[in-house]
C-alpha cells in the first residue's frame, strides 16, 4: 500500500505542466503575427491538401500580408496564400 502512494507521488511530480494557450483562427492574425497550428479543421481534401501546404500541428506560422481577410503567411519556409475561409480552418496558439 506504501509503495503505491509513493509511487503516485513520483508520477504527479514528474508531470509534465500543461501550456495554455488562447486559440484562434488564423485569419484574426495581423500582418507580422507569428503563432503554431494547433489543429486543422474540417474534413476530406481541404484538410490534406493543408497539411501537405505544412499546416500541421505545432508548425510555426508567420503572417507576411493581410488584406481583406486574406493572407499571405510562411509556413515551413514557404509562402502560401490563403482566402479568409480557408485560413479559418487552421486553429492557432
Amino acid at each position: 500500500m506504501q509503495m503505491a502512494a509513493v509511487v503516485e507521488s513520483q508520477m504527479r511530480n514528474s508531470a509534465q505542466p500543461q501550456i495554455s494557450c488562447q486559440q484562434m483562427p488564423l485569419s484574426f492574425l495581423k500582418t507580422g503575427a507569428r503563432a503554431k497550428v494547433a489543429k486543422v479543421r474540417g474534413k476530406g481534401d481541404v484538410h490534406h491538401h493543408l497539411e501537405n501546404l505544412g499546416f500541421v500541428e505545432g508548425a510555426d506560422v508567420h503572417v507576411v500580408s493581410e488584406q481583406v481577410g486574406n493572407l499571405i503567411v510562411e509556413v515551413k519556409g514557404a509562402h502560401v496564400a490563403l482566402d479568409k475561409s480557408i485560413a479559418s480552418k487552421i486553429i492557432t496558439c
